[in-house]
């Protein structure tokens, strides 16, 4: 880059001093300016020199505009999708062609005045013609040797929308496999994560760079591809990010994957297949029966009185009774019941000790009550068995 840079500065400074020296010439043949500098050679010759000066300097600010612009150029290629470089190139060269076979008509006119023709005619001629080949861009590609649909490339696409980005998740079950195909991610969810970065909010910004960089690092371990396919959606401007991913993921014929409840059920109404990670993670919970056994760390207390709550890896929330006095320690529960809930799971039990103590209690006082109801009977018999008198 820094090679390129040198070189279009040697190039603008030498297209500006060339312009410089012969626009002061021609100034310099100007009747008023000729009858004020007389035959003083002189003072054309330093009106020539600072005209030169003035085209150099103008060239050299014009080398950082330029360069910002080829850079932005550059980089537009390189996001452009394969389909549009290919048409664009056609184009060109049609325009070019065409311009060629239009070159004998303009043999007749003056040579400045061909030149600028020419100029103009190619320029008219390659943006027409790469229009149209950017209008037909599927259909040249399948022209071509192997050429294969856009669309049928991104068939099997998971598309990830912002808030799975942030999430994190989709990293660890990607490398896991059970995600197949290309993952992609819209340029429209690469600005709104670009937005959050730059918030003036610190969570915000935080949760923003956490994406990025979760972003950056998928990019060297998955299949991820980035923008390449936005231009089937066409002009979207104003139209809300979950919008947009549901028109996308219609024309792609692709898989949203998301963690966001509402995104899922609009995606669903419009026959959008969608992958929700929440859902995912719901049905991957253990299953916990009552009777069970569990060792947990009891982290708090309960809302309850003598209640304290502990977590399972998985975060299935676990209330525990009496236990309110072993906060911070790990324990034996027994599971007595299950409760599925819109967020999830929770489990209640009560601490193994404390339930095989009353377990025993009551088995004690049961027996105790059988024998108590079975001694008036022996005491009604008289001697011998018979019937007291």
């Amino acid at each position: 880059m820094a090679i390129l840079r040198a070189a279009l500065l040697l190039v603008l400074c030498g297209v500006g001093g060339y312009i410089g020296w012969h626009t002061g010439n021609w100034y310099t043949q100007l009747d008023p300016i000729k009858k004020y500098i007389g035959d003083n050679g002189r003072l054309v010759t330093l009106s020539q020199f600072g005209f030169l000066a003035i085209g150099v300097l103008g060239g050299g600010l014009a080398n950082t505009k330029v360069i910002n612009y080829i850079t932005h150029l550059a980089k537009n290629l390189r996001e452009m999708p394969a389909n549009d470089k290919i048409a664009l190139c056609i184009g060109a060269l049609i325009g070019l062609l065409a311009t060629f076979l239009l070159h004998p008509i303009f043999n007749t006119m003056e040579t400045s005045l061909r030149v600028i023709l020419m100029i103009g005619v190619a320029l008219v001629m390659v943006f027409l013609t790469t229009q149209a080949s950017l209008s037909m861009r599927d259909e040249l590609r399948r022209l071509l040797p192997g050429g294969t649909d856009e669309k049928l490339v991104m068939n099997q696409a998971k598309i990830l929308d912002t808030n799975i980005i942030i999430d994190g998740r989709i990293s660890d079950i990607c490398r896991t496999r059970f995600i197949e195909g290309t993952l992609y991610v819209p340029g429209f969810v690469l600005d709104e994560l670009q937005t959050i970065a730059d918030s003036g909010d610190s969570l915000k910004r935080a949760r923003g760079r956490r994406g990025l960089d979760i972003l950056n690092a998928m990019q060297k371990e998955f299949s991820l591809v980035v923008r390449t396919h936005d231009h089937l959606l066409g002009r979207a401007d104003g139209e809300p990010v979950d919008s947009k991913l549901v028109r996308l993921a219609k024309v792609l014929e692709g898989t949203i994957v998301t963690n966001d409840f509402n995104l899922n059920k609009v995606a669903e109404l419009q026959g959008v297949p969608v992958m929700n990670v929440n859902e995912l993670a719901n049905s991957l919970k253990p299953v916990v029966l009552p009777g069970e056994e569990l060792r947990v760390l009891v982290v708090k207390d309960g809302k309850e009185p003598r209640q304290g709550v502990a977590y399972l890896d998985d975060g299935t929330m676990v209330v525990i009774e009496n236990a309110q006095d072993h906060v911070g320690d790990t324990v034996s529960v027994l599971v007595s019941s299950v409760l599925q809930t819109s967020n999830g799971k929770m489990i209640f039990g009560g601490m193994k000790d404390v339930v095989d103590q009353e377990r025993d209690l009551m088995d004690r006082n049961l027996r105790q009550y059988v024998r108590d109801r079975e001694r008036p009977r022996r005491d009604t018999r008289g001697p011998g068995g018979g019937p007291r008198q």
